[in-house]
């Protein structure tokens, strides 16, 4: 078990490593850091950590914003619902 976790802070460090501009600000990258991490696809399992541990996949910021068709039809909205909404 110690071996995933030692495995899991490197990649971790790694990402934080290629976010940040001076060793001083790591902590305000460290919350971007685990995001990625915790939403990409590991190959072993198939599946993201979010999912497996939530049973369902992550709703990205950007999927808010301009919702994908996955979050259209969990909202159960149509396309048209959505652009009038969006416009009043």
């Amino acid at each position: 078990m110690n071996g995933a976790v030692e495995a899991a802070i490197k990649n971790i460090k790694r990402i934080i490593e290629k976010m940040i501009i001076t060793y001083k600000d790591w902590h305000e990258m460290l919350l971007f850091a685990l995001h990625g991490y915790r939403t990409l696809v590991r190959t072993s399992t198939g599946a993201t950590p979010f999912s497996l541990v939530y049973g369902m996949e992550v709703v990205l910021p950007l999927e808010v914003e301009i919702p994908s068709l996955r979050v259209l039809m969990e909202a159960k909205l149509d396309e048209a619902e959505w652009i009038r909404g969006r416009y009043e």
